[in-house]
């Protein structure tokens, strides 16, 4: 089964190599892309429809080569963390036909209007630095990511001006709603240390079909501060995909 992996915020695509590579080692085309204002793109507006309309254009480029019966639709793993898990939540809400499951990771807190002014305020504050906050940034990531995280989500780039955009159209993500609209299993993943963590049980129990990981001594970026640990969910999850579409008879039988 493919999946497809979404960035967090400031960061690109290269924060995933070492779950592209470790997926790809066991089977799974792994595609991860850039959204608009990072990476590659970024002299592309983010816009949360655009960031949308990016993962349902890799969903459908994952399932493309997909070989399924007549009467099955090809899906894929659907992971986000931070901006990219909750821009995972809307695609999975939006278009689910092409996501078997849904990796949400380190977004489980709404984001509330106060909230997002005031770290607005911040980042303007911060990108009127001479650096834009380069030099802030760096010291962040060497401080709080192990040295092989660190260089691949810095390999990319960091996209210092897009947190003032993104935090605007984060006013129009509704992760609670669209959570309950996801017909696909969900895992809602944190790490034990994250402080974005705070509505974790509510943003399980708005689920049809969820459940809670919880990574030990992982701070808000998982994936980087425990990369075996959370590929193992990812591929623990994609067993239990399999297995639930290896028992569901086909529409022909």
């Amino acid at each position: 089964m493919p999946v497809v992996l979404v960035h967090g915020l400031r960061t690109s695509r290269t924060m995933w190599r070492y779950q592209v590579e470790a997926l790809e080692r066991a089977g799974h085309r792994a595609i991860a892309v850039d959204l608009p204002g990072h990476g590659a793109r970024l002299d592309e507006p983010f816009t949360l429809d655009a960031a949308v309309e990016t993962v349902r254009g890799a969903l459908a480029e994952a399932v493309a080569t997909v070989a399924a019966a007549p009467d099955e639709v090809p899906r894929a793993l659907l992971v986000g963390l931070s901006l990219g898990g909750y821009t995972a939540i809307a695609t999975a809400a939006r278009h689910p036909q092409h996501v078997a499951g849904l990796v949400a990771a380190s977004c489980s807190t709404r984001p509330a209007s106060a909230v997002l002014s005031t770290w607005g305020v911040a980042a303007r504050g911060i990108g009127a630095l001479p650096d834009r906050g380069a030099r802030l940034n760096q010291s962040l990531v060497d401080r709080t990511l192990p040295a092989a995280g660190a260089a691949d989500v810095g390999a990319g780039g960091y996209a210092l001006d897009a947190t003032v955009p993104v935090l605007r159209a984060m006013r129009e993500a509704h992760p609670l709603d669209d959570l309950a609209r996801v017909e696909a299993p969900v895992w809602i993943v944190n790490g034990s240390l994250d402080h974005f963590r705070g509505e974790e049980r509510r943003f399980v129990g708005a689920c049809r079909d969820g459940r809670l990981v919880v990574v030990p001594r992982a701070t808000h970026l998982v994936s980087l501060v425990q990369p075996v640990r959370f590929t193992r969910v990812l591929l623990e999850a994609l067993d239990e995909l399999e297995a639930n579409r290896s028992s569901t008879p086909s529409r022909a039988n």
